[in-house]
């Protein structure tokens, strides 16, 4: 039960802090899919580079580098677009981007922690759930921060003013 409170709280947290922050959510939906990219792409060559410049680094490390990769793209996202999403509408409709991102993060990070704490959350009831409904999250969190993106027009710049 604690690994499931512990996973619970892991998916919370994140969207929580986005949508109360006002950070852009589909932003940062689109930065974990491309720090997914990055541990496909970038992570085993980063790896054999730490390992010749450090030999003595072990299945920790190599989860750490993987986990930054990951990681990474989505914190410097929020950095940027805090207090970025104005209007009440916009802001609740922004809360569903972040449960996405909160829960692509989530499916994509555990895999990559070290093998026994991956085991642990894998083992427990609500990462199944989880787990089962990975395509859906990836689908609907993907069309919704494309549909977010799409209504982000900017006004008029000369609205208001007289020509």
């Amino acid at each position: 039960m604690t690994q499931d409170l512990i996973l619970i709280i892991a998916l919370a947290v994140p969207a929580v802090v986005i949508t109360v922050l006002r950070i852009n959510a589909a932003m940062v939906f689109l930065s974990v899919a491309l720090g997914s990219l990055l541990v496909q792409f970038l992570a085993p060559s980063a790896k054999e580079l730490t390992n010749i410049i450090t030999p003595h680094t072990g299945p920790v490390s190599d989860s750490t580098i993987t986990l930054g990769f990951l990681v990474v793209p989505a914190i410097l996202t929020c950095i940027f677009t805090v207090v970025s999403i104005s209007g009440r509408a916009k802001v609740l409709l922004n809360a569903l981007p972040a449960v996405a991102s909160s829960l692509l993060v989530i499916l994509l990070a555990v895999p990559l922690l070290p093998d026994k704490l991956a085991k642990t959350i894998q083992a427990q009831p609500t990462w199944h759930i989880l787990s089962k409904s990975q395509a859906l999250v990836v689908g609907v969190g993907a069309v919704m921060s494309l549909m977010f993106l799409w209504t982000q027009r900017r006004g008029d710049k000369h609205k208001g003013k007289r020509h």
